[in-house]
């Protein structure tokens, strides 16, 4: 870890001190919190330097994200939007719209990307919001689910489907016709302010499609879920490291006849599968990351494999972190707790386990048959 990210996620540690648990049960994030990280650019710490961004890679920006994942799952969720919008704007808008977004989102404005649907979640060719051009205006009619710092968002990038191909919608959230209902109660990153979004004729200049619309619709979600998975991949390491932590203090200071916890042999175990599995997890992201800086041809299986070990890892780890912690864990808002409702989920966003799986035989069948 660079001095600049070691700063940083130290200072983020003094901000998040011990109020997680609180945040958690809330369900919502401190809004001063949320605005003074994006205010100072450590929301997306990737967006390019020449943007007013921190310009940091995609190696020391996944540390800095596991890091924040380690103190406060919802916060990484609310880290992983902004820098999917982030890169949506890089890589899909002209210059003049990246010259006049990416200073906003690198100095206060908040954002939230919109994929899934009702009917459209692992299967996104399934969209059914439309955006149509009416004369210099574009009319966004649909409704999005499950919308990761929707709740709290300024922008909203909206993915819909244009005619035969796609196009991404920058939506300020308090245009006419824009409703946003918070999702009740959600099993986990509960204070990342999960919402439902529903657009009713929502007219708005067409300036706010990115690149000017009709995109491919498999780019347009590629391009965010790239980034997506490989945020959440490094979220994971962090619930890892979190439950090795936890579950190494208790271990080391509870005993049990006459001996501690670590000293009993199957407890031992549970702590040597739980950093083994943050290791595996934390070198997974390290390739991934070294391949988006370099831009690596095998880039996306990378990002994909790090998704799939991550989660699969973190909730196998959080799992485990519960057993050797037992009721000492139980109790709502918990690190441990949290990491088991938080990790659960990283299973089924931004790819479930089971997409992930055919993306990577998809690669074995094309390099190896």
């Amino acid at each position: 870890m660079g001095d600049a990210v070691a700063a940083a996620a130290g200072e983020l540690t003094e901000l998040v001190g011990d109020r997680a648990a609180d945040w958690d049960r809330a369900g919502r994030l401190p809004e001063d919190l949320v605005r003074e990280l994006a205010a100072t650019g450590r929301l997306a710490v990737q967006i390019p330097a020449r943007h007013g961004g921190l310009g940091w890679n995609s190696a020391d920006g996944g540390e800095f994200t596991a890091h924040t994942g380690s103190l406060c799952g919802s916060l990484r969720s609310v880290m992983t939007s902004q820098g999917m919008a982030a890169w949506t704007v890089e890589r899909l808008g002209d210059p003049a719209q990246a010259a006049q977004l990416l200073p906003r989102l690198a100095s206060g404005t908040t954002a939230a990307v919109a994929f899934s649907e009702p009917q459209a979640g692992s299967d996104l060719s399934a969209i059914a919001t439309t955006a149509a051009l009416d004369g210099d205006t574009v009319v966004l009619d649909g409704r999005k689910s499950w919308v990761t710092a929707a709740e709290q968002a300024d922008l909203l990038l909206v993915v819909a489907r244009m005619g035969d191909a796609g196009a991404v919608v920058v939506v300020p959230r308090e245009t006419p016709g824009v409703r946003i209902r918070a999702v009740p109660d959600p099993m986990g990153f509960r204070a990342a302010g999960h919402a439902d979004i529903l657009l009713d004729a929502v007219r708005l200049p067409a300036t706010s499609l990115l690149g000017g619309g009709h995109q491919p619709l498999p780019l347009l979600v590629t391009t965010a879920l790239a980034f997506g998975r490989l945020s959440v991949a490094w979220g994971c390491v962090g619930i890892l490291r979190a439950c090795v932590t936890a579950a190494a203090r208790h271990a080391g200071s509870r005993s049990q006849f006459g001996k501690t916890l670590g000293e009993h042999q199957l407890v031992a175990r549970h702590l040597a599968d739980l950093w083994t599995g943050e290791q595996i997890a934390t070198r997974a992201c390290e390739h991934a990351s070294r391949g988006w800086d370099e831009n690596a041809p095998d880039l996306g299986t990378a990002i994909v494999l790090a998704k799939h070990i991550g989660a699969r890892h973190a909730a196998r780890g959080a799992a485990t972190a519960a057993q050797v912690l037992a009721s000492a864990a139980a109790s709502d808002g918990h690190v441990v707790a949290r990491a088991y409702r938080d990790a659960k989920l990283t299973q089924i966003i931004e790819g479930t386990d089971e997409v992930c799986q055919l993306v990577l035989a998809d690669h074995v069948l094309r390099t190896r048959a």
